[in-house]
């Protein structure tokens, strides 16, 4: 049987701060397997954001190791993270980082040059209902479209992993739906997993798999058999 995509042993990342240790994270120990839809909820400054950073190769742990489809990511140079991050990561922020002087098409194809098996641009931007929108750009979408943009970028890379911090902060509750069924439908159409990080803990009874994050440590880890349609939440 195959091991976890993802596994976090015992994970510790200190800033030092003006001469004094800061444990972001304090013995951060979890496993997701391919393909779950992964909700991380927690409190402001609970350690999420640094989860994320971690797991998506932008940021190196003190201690503990992070593995990833059996690659010891924790160990990685510099060079081997700019590879992992290129190939098997996609990023989805809060706040959409589009080029303003660039299409929706040309947003996307700028981030799949230097993929080594992207999917066609058109072809996701087709999938996330911005087929007619392609040649438009960022000023000229509303939030949602600009977050779909945004979505299409990270699938069309055709990566193992989609991160997500606070995908629908910038958006209003219908739009916010709407990003998050999407999201979930990415996963369910194909074998790329999904994490979400997010405060709204009425999230939860979406996802297969929850981590709940405190000062630092995944205080608790729990799985949804029958996940609830998004459309069914409320908050």
């Amino acid at each position: 049987m195959a091991g976890p995509l993802v596994r976090f042993a015992d994970v510790v990342k200190t800033y030092d701060t003006s001469g004094e240790g800061i444990r972001a994270l304090d013995g951060m120990t979890f496993d997701i397997n391919a393909g779950q839809f992964v909700v991380i909820v927690g409190p402001s400054g609970a350690g999420k954001t640094t989860l994320l950073n971690l797991l998506g190769g932008m940021d190196t742990p003190t201690s503990g190791q992070i593995t990833v489809d059996g690659l010891l990511i924790s160990d990685h140079t510099d060079r081997q993270l700019t590879e992992y991050r290129r190939s098997d990561v996609g990023f989805v922020f809060q706040f959409y980082n589009l080029m303003p002087n660039l299409t929706a098409l040309e947003n996307v194809e700028l981030a799949v040059e230097i993929c080594d098996n992207p999917l066609p641009p058109s072809d996701v931007l087709a999938r996330v209902g911005l087929g007619e929108r392609e040649n438009s750009f960022p000023a000229q979408l509303s939030g949602g479209e600009q977050q779909r943009v945004a979505i299409a970028r990270a699938v069309a890379k055709n990566p193992r992993i989609i991160l997500c911090d606070e995908p629908t902060g910038a958006l209003d509750y219908g739009t916010g739906k709407k990003i998050l069924r999407l999201l979930r439908d990415v996963c369910a159409s194909g074998n790329t997993t999904v994490v979400v990080v997010t405060h709204n803990g009425a999230l939860r009874d979406m996802a297969d798999m929850v981590i709940s994050v405190h000062d630092g440590r995944a205080e608790s880890v729990s799985y949804n058999d029958s996940p609830t349609p998004i459309e069914d939440i409320e908050w």
